[in-house]
């Protein structure tokens, strides 16, 4: 099937030839700037930095003691490592649980080149440190000096929390910084933390006091001599020539750099990579421990004043699986990919399916280390547990030193002095465990801090006193109103490729709504009744179940994780497991934190998952009286059956009703549905409809001759009729392209490696099962913007435009009700020259760097509201509510738009661009405050 539509002014064709017209170098200038990110305060310069817009209006920063004043928190993230990518997504999860109307976030930043700013809380939910870093140029204030930037905390902030990982951030920088300006801080001392961050040293004390160390040799740059490696080897009893090793930077955290070698010459070559790669100048080469199972474990100290008491929480057994292709097995390490990325590679287990007794051995260990390093407030602590321990630790010297048990070896490998935040880190799953929601951890170690500081005890006070005084309030306004809170579920996961950000954007939604007094929010897995194992191409709605999570149970990086977890959960012998080591920690924490005063107890109950059938659990939340906040990706969650279940039931829901999402799952519907807005400046692309299985048994030459000649293009672009997220879509351009995408299509590929196709391209997500159509457009060629890189003479980034085409590539939220839809401003995406969008990029942070609105610079003022006006058009007379996301390329002189697809359950990850968007209305949107909009409005539509 072929549509041909009338298309004026539309973009050229890729066979385009370029143009000699000579790039324009552009200033970003914005039409409406995020929130300033500091303004003078004084005659003297000195900066102070933006609160979030979770202050109390109208609130001042207040003198230290003042009663019933909120704490004011410095938050320094960024830092010159190859984590600070880790570092931005901490910070932005730490402002999400710990800012309120008791305690205010100023936010701050360093640069690579160690250069502090004061920044925008706005500007912590950009896409990727490149956007981040981009846009530090002209919505950030700069202070002269690392020494000026901590005068200015000294005199702005009560206490500061780092969030800095790696270099600065855990080797005592900081910390060092902060002591000598008298600032108060999170987390262990300078000296402390310099002690303990080299893991060599922190080995070689290991040793010293009695524990098992993982036998190592420490390489420096520049220094390295084969013989004394090839000696090592043998003196441990490995084969030099293909003895299994690890070798890592000494002063690097997240996994960055660790690697495997077999053999001394192959560790001589993996140590210069990381000496070339700049990640440190010294290297430690340890010992594999074949057969050995990895956990890690989250400490908080819980003592008064500096009098350290350390306990620490139900360790977590990190689970790994070998990962082996046509070409390569990949040894199973805990990398910074299986770390941070989905992959089914890894899987958590809280606590550990380990004996008691090596449990028990792991918590004592950890203690003790604690103490011996003079940690303060938490750490987390990463080690082995070997049930037969390798040659290399079984001499006679051994015999005694701590690690040794009935049952096998622990052995204790890096100290992590500022660990992960992220949402779903370690520090969150174990925390959650024994009774402490993401908030109540957070403002438990900020207040345990604090205690440790005797200039911070008047704030600290003044700080509980407040908060009591908002949540009796609260109460108070509860009981007198006689209001229940409103019940609300999230679903989200699902069988398509998109389940994986379909889980990210279920847990940011549901993490944002607990923030609500009135609400009480249950997070819903959906998945496959059978099970993740095997794709059943012939789902219905009784072949899938979902299940209602408990809060631990959905702090996982994977649907099939969760799904495993939740069986996991209701196995009788792990159930009592569980709960006897949960107890006993948690009656250690509240034999110690009952002592202070401001500890307001734990927050999170320990429950089970409940499985049930959809339909059982649409009759659940029908009973509830409940609204259900739709994140699935795909599949059922967008072509019309969760919407249409529901409304048969009755029950509210956000987003788009059954039959516009069913149009919109559709493309070629979406296009034929707006086709007659062409007088009004929107236009569609046509397109060419083929069946999967048709394509798959003809020639693919006489196909590709018949959609160059139908669709007048020589490069195509194919995509899948009825999936988002970029899932299948790809530019062919011969033949031989649209052989290597149906040979993936026919053994049902769940990716196309990169660089497969003749033009160089990234890893492509595939759909599986395959789609039962194929969709083939005409290649949009449009105008790039890169972003230069900063040269010797200019330290300004430009924005590079050629402005041929006058077409960009634009995606815009929608939000409101039927037929009053608004547009949220547009975004354009656009990439560094030179540099490849990354998997960690895709996955942690959204992709590339986002301009929104487009600056004025490439778009007028009169194309971008002609633009929205558009958009606002689209989305009403396609029937859209609540909320959705229009993807279209539009000319930039005259705004008209060209529509390319219709997500009607968007993206909605921690730095999604819809947040981007809702971040420049004026007042600026939060996060939380836009998923409780959409939540509004599918209240109000029920009403």
């Amino acid at each position: 099937m072929l549509l041909s539509l009338a298309q004026p002014r539309l973009p050229s064709p890729a066979t385009t030839t370029a143009s000699t017209a000579r790039p324009r170098a552009l200033a970003l200038a914005p039409r409406r700037a995020l929130p300033s990110a500091a303004k003078t305060a004084s005659a003297t310069g000195r900066l102070h930095a933006v609160v979030s817009e979770r202050a109390v209006d109208g609130m001042a920063p207040a003198p230290a003691g003042r009663e019933g004043w909120p704490l004011r928190v410095g938050l320094v993230c960024g830092g010159p490592s190859a984590e600070r990518g880790i570092s931005l997504n901490s910070a932005r999860s730490v402002l999400d649980h710990i800012q309120g109307e008791d305690l205010l976030v100023s936010c701050y930043y360093i640069d690579c080149g160690m250069n502090a700013f004061a920044i925008s809380p706005a500007q912590l939910y950009s896409n990727t440190p490149s956007d981040f870093d981009f846009k530090l140029e002209s919505l950030a204030q700069e202070f002269g000096s690392l020494t000026e930037f901590a005068e200015h905390l000294a005199a702005n902030v009560d206490i500061v929390f780092p969030v800095i990982h790696g270099k600065f951030g855990e080797d005592g920088g900081i910390q060092g910084l902060l002591e000598k300006a008298n600032v108060p801080f999170v987390g262990t001392p300078s000296n402390e933390c310099l002690r303990a961050f080299d893991k060599h040293n922190a080995s070689l004390e290991l040793n010293a006091q009695g524990f098992l160390t993982v036998p190592n040799f420490l390489v420096e740059k520049d220094k390295l001599v084969s013989s004394e490696l090839e000696e090592w080897f043998g003196r441990i009893g490995l084969n030099k020539e293909n003895g299994k090793v690890i070798v890592k930077p000494t002063r690097a955290g997240s996994s960055i750099g660790v690697v495997v070698a077999y053999g001394a010459n192959e560790a001589v070559e993996k140590a210069e990579g990381i000496f070339s790669e700049e990640i440190d100048d010294k290297v430690i080469i340890e010992v594999f421990l074949e057969g050995g199972c990895e956990f890690t474990a989250i400490v908080l100290d819980v003592g008064t004043a500096n009098n350290s008491e350390p306990i620490v929480l139900l360790p977590t057994e990190v689970e790994l699986q070998s990962s082996i292709t046509s070409d390569i097995q990949e040894d199973t390490i805990f990398n910074y990919r299986r770390k941070y990325l989905p992959t089914q590679q890894v899987a958590y287990h809280t606590p550990p399916r380990f004996p008691a007794e090596v449990i028990d051995c792991i918590r004592q260990g950890v203690s003790l280390l604690f103490r011996h390093f003079g940690l303060r407030d938490f750490a987390r602590i990463d080690g082995w547990f070997l049930p037969t321990p390798a040659t290399s630790l079984t001499s006679s010297e051994n015999g005694g030193k701590f690690g040794n048990t009935e049952y096998g070896t622990v052995l204790f490998t890096d100290i992590n002095l500022i660990s992960g935040m992220e949402q779903t880190s370690f520090l969150f799953q174990q925390a959650s465990k024994v009774g402490f929601s993401h908030s109540r951890i957070l403002r438990t170690i900020v207040q345990h801090a604090c205690s440790r500081f005797p200039s911070l005890v008047p704030s600290n006070n003044a700080w509980t006193a407040l908060s009591r005084r908002i949540q009796s309030a609260k109460q108070a306004e509860i009981i007198q109103n006689g209001t229940c809170k409103q019940k609300a579920f999230v679903i989200f996961g699902g069988d398509t490729s998109e389940r994986q950000v379909s889980l990210m954007s279920g847990t940011n939604v549901w993490l944002n709504l607990q923030g609500f007094d009135d609400l009480d929010v249950t997070p819903c897995l959906l998945a496959p009744s059978n099970g993740y194992s095997s794709h059943n191409e012939n789902f219905s709605e009784s072949s899938r179940d979902v299940w209602t999570l408990p809060y631990s149970l959905v702090l996982r990086h994977t649907t099939e994780e969760v799904h495993a977890a939740c069986f996991e959960a209701i196995e009788p012998e792990r159930v009592e497991i569980t709960s006897r080591l949960r107890d006993q920690v948690m009656k250690e924490l509240e034999r110690a934190l009952s002592k202070q005063d401001w500890f307001a107890g734990f927050d999170i109950t320990d429950e089970q998952p409940i499985k049930y059938s959809l339909q059982q659990w649409i009759d659940h939340v029908k009973e509830a009286k409940a609204v259900v906040f739709i994140a699935v990706h795909g599949g059922i969650g967008e072509d019309g059956t969760i919407q249409s279940l529901l409304e048969s039931a009755g029950v509210p829901y956000t987003g788009p009703g059954p039959i516009a999402s069913r149009t919109c799952m559709d493309k070629v519907a979406t296009s034929l549905a707006v086709d007659h807005l062409a007088s009004y400046g929107i236009h569609t692309i046509p397109k060419d409809v083929r069946a999967t299985k048709e394509l798959l048994k003809s020639s693919l030459v006489d196909i590709w001759n018949d959609l160059k000649a139908k669709l007048q293009t020589e490069t195509v672009c194919v995509k899948p009729a009825r999936d988002g997220c970029s899932t299948g879509v790809a530019r062919l351009r011969c033949p031989e392209d649209l052989k290597v995408y149906a040979n993936a299509l026919r053994g049902k590929l769940p990716r196309l490696p990169a660089n497969c196709l003749s033009r160089a391209h990234g890893v492509i997500e595939m759909p599986v099962p395959p789609p039962e159509s194929l969709i083939f457009e005409p290649f949009i060629e449009t105008d790039e913007i890169i972003i230069s890189n900063k040269s010797r003479s200019d330290s300004t980034r430009h924005l590079v435009w050629k402005g041929e085409n006058e077409w960009l590539e634009v995606t815009v939220g929608v939000v409101g009700r039927r037929g009053e839809m608004h547009s949220l401003n547009p975004s354009i995406t656009v990439k560094e020259s030179g540099d490849i969008l990354s998997l960690e990029e895709k996955f942690q942070g959204g992709t590339g760097i986002n301009l929104t609105p487009p600056p004025a610079t490439i778009m007028s003022e009169d194309a971008l509201q002609k633009c929205k006006k558009c958009i606002e058009m689209m989305a009403n007379t396609l029937g859209l509510e609540g909320f959705s996301r229009i993807d279209a390329f539009v000319n930039v002189r005259s705004g008209e738009v060209l529509l390319i697809e219709v997500n009607t359950v968007p993206g909605m990850t921690p730095s999604t661009v819809l947040i981007h968007q809702a971040l420049t209305e004026e007042p600026p949107i939060y996060p939380h405050k836009f998923f409780r909009t959409l939540l509004d409005l599918a209240f109000a539509r029920a009403g």
